[in-house]
């Protein structure tokens, strides 16, 4: 059994330790917003929070987050989710959209832990989020006017 937060609310889980934890939210919890990409936890399809970090849950089994808060796509929320959000519609960033549950739940942790990112930082903490479309300068620029929409 693994209990733990799921966006804010306990679940409980009676499905093999060594289960990813990707398949326990999308198939056991039916949060399908995660999205499976390679599996080995370098397209970041499947990013996630696991008590405020940036997770690739392809990887991680679900008995290591007993006791944790997860927090996916459906899930987000807060002033830099919002941010994240608008910056991501006002300039188009996504294109087939497969990936961008993953990149906005990165975004969104690294506004949380460095409010004014340079682009070394963004280019850090959206490393290993793979975008098939390639929109990769779009979204550096959403990370910073969602930034510079939180300072104003």
């Amino acid at each position: 059994m693994t209990d733990f937060k799921l966006n804010g609310r306990e679940v409980s889980l009676s499905i093999p330790e060594d289960t990813p934890l990707l398949w326990a939210l999308r198939d056991e919890l039916r949060m399908t917003g995660t999205k499976f990409g390679c599996g080995i936890a370098q397209c970041g399809a499947c990013t996630v929070m696991i008590d405020g970090v940036a997770s690739r849950a392809c990887v991680t089994p679900v008995a290591a987050v007993a006791g944790s808060e997860v927090t996916t796509i459906e899930g987000l929320e807060g002033r830099e989710a919002a941010a994240v959000r608008e910056a991501w519609v006002a300039i188009d960033v996504p294109q087939c959209g497969y990936c961008q549950s993953g990149q906005v739940v990165a975004a969104t942790a690294l506004l949380r832990e460095t409010p004014k990112p340079s682009d070394e930082d963004i280019d850090f903490a959206m490393e290993g989020n793979a975008c098939r479309c390639a929109s990769y300068v779009r979204i550096r620029q959403a990370i910073h006017d969602a930034a510079a929409k939180l300072e104003g």
